[in-house]
C-alpha cells in the first residue's frame, strides 16, 4: 500500500524532520507509528497522502510514486487523514452534512451520496445522528464522524494522526473499537501516535526519534526494545516496565505479564 524510500523532508531549510526514513506498508496491515514530540512523524503522514511532497527519496502509494498523481484529490480518495483535534475537521452543520462535504465536492451523485452516508454513520456508530448539530457529540462521536467523513470517500488507507489525543479514555476505546472492526474488514490502517498502550492492536509497529527511523518490529519486539524507547523519549506501559524488571521483556499488557509470569514459576517447579 504504500513504500518509502529515503525520505527526507525539511521545513523552511531547517533541521530535517524526516532523515531518510524507509518503509513498506502492505495492503491491509495496522501499522503503529511511535515517536516523541518533534520525532517527525506527522510529518511521515502527511506525505502518506500527498500533502506535503518529498525533498529527496521517493513514496509510492498503490504502486503509484506521489508525484506521478495528476490530480492530488485521486490521491487523497485513496488515503484517508483524521487529525488530532475533531472540531477542526468538522465544517457541516449536521452531522450527514458534514460527511456529505467531500462527496459533493467530488461531485457524487446524490442517492449515491445518500447511500453511503447511511452506510458510513452505521459503521461508525451514528445511525439515526444525521440530523444532529455536530456540537452536541461526544470527542469520541465527534472524532467517529471525522472518520466516517474518511471513510465515505472509499479509501484504501487510513492515517490517523494522534486521532485520541485529545480525547478522554472513554472516547480514545470508541475510537479504537471502530479502528478494530475497520482493520478486520481489510482497511490498511497507519496511527500515528505516542501512546505506547495503543500500539498492541497493530500488527507491526516502527519507531521514529529525531527524523529517522530508529526500530520497526511487531508491537511485542517494540515493547521488549525498552532501552531504545527510553533513548527515543518514549515510556513503556507499567506492566511492560514491570516484566522488563523481572526479566521477562516484551510484555505488552498485565495479562501477558502474568502468563509470563505463570509459564516461568512452571518451569521452575518442573
Amino acid at each position: 500500500m504504500f513504500r518509502i524510500e529515503n525520505l527526507t523532508f525539511a521545513y523552511n531549510a531547517g533541521r530535517r524532520a524526516l532523515d531518510g526514513v524507509s518503509l513498506e506498508i502492505r495492503p491491509g496491515e495496522w501499522w503503529a507509528v511511535l515517536g516523541a514530540n518533534g520525532s517527525g512523524k506527522s510529518t511521515l503522514a502527511r506525505h502518506l497522502n500527498g500533502l506535503l511532497l518529498p525533498q529527496e527519496g521517493r513514496v509510492y502509494v498503490a504502486g503509484r510514486e506521489v508525484r506521478e498523481y495528476d490530480d492530488m484529490r485521486e490521491l487523497r480518495r485513496l488515503v484517508g487523514l483524521v487529525f488530532q483535534n475533531p472540531d477542526n475537521q468538522i465544517v457541516g452543520n449536521s452531522v450527514e452534512e458534514d460527511v456529505a462535504f467531500g462527496l459533493e465536492n467530488l461531485g457524487v451523485p446524490r442517492e449515491e451520496m445518500r447511500r453511503r452516508i447511511t452506510e458510513v454513520l452505521g459503521e461508525v456508530g451514528l445511525a439515526g445522528w444525521e440530523q444532529a448539530d455536530p456540537a452536541v457529540l461526544s470527542g469520541g462521536q465527534k472524532q467517529r464522524l471525522a472518520i466516517a467523513g474518511a471513510l465515505a470517500m472509499r479509501p484504501q488507507a487510513l492515517i490517523l494522526d494522534e486521532a485520541t489525543a485529545m480525547l478522554d479514555p472513554a472516547g480514545a476505546a470508541e475510537v479504537l473499537r471502530l479502528l478494530a472492526e475497520l482493520h478486520r474488514q481489510g482497511l490498511t490502517i497507519v496511527m500515528i501516535t505516542h501512546n505506547m498502550s495503543e500500539v498492541t492492536a497493530a500488527d507491526k509497529a516502527a519507531v521514529l526519534a529525531g527524523g529517522r527511523l530508529e526500530f520497526c518490529g511487531t508491537p511485542q519486539e517494540v515493547f521488549g526494545a525498552g532501552e531504545l524507547l527510553r533513548r527515543c523519549h518514549l515510556e513503556l506501559p507499567p506492566a511492560a516496565a514491570l516484566g522488563e524488571m523481572l526479566g521477562l521483556p516484551g510484555c505488552m499488557d498485565l495479562d501477558a505479564l502474568l502468563a509470563a509470569l505463570t509459564a516461568l514459576k512452571d518451569g521452575e517447579t518442573a
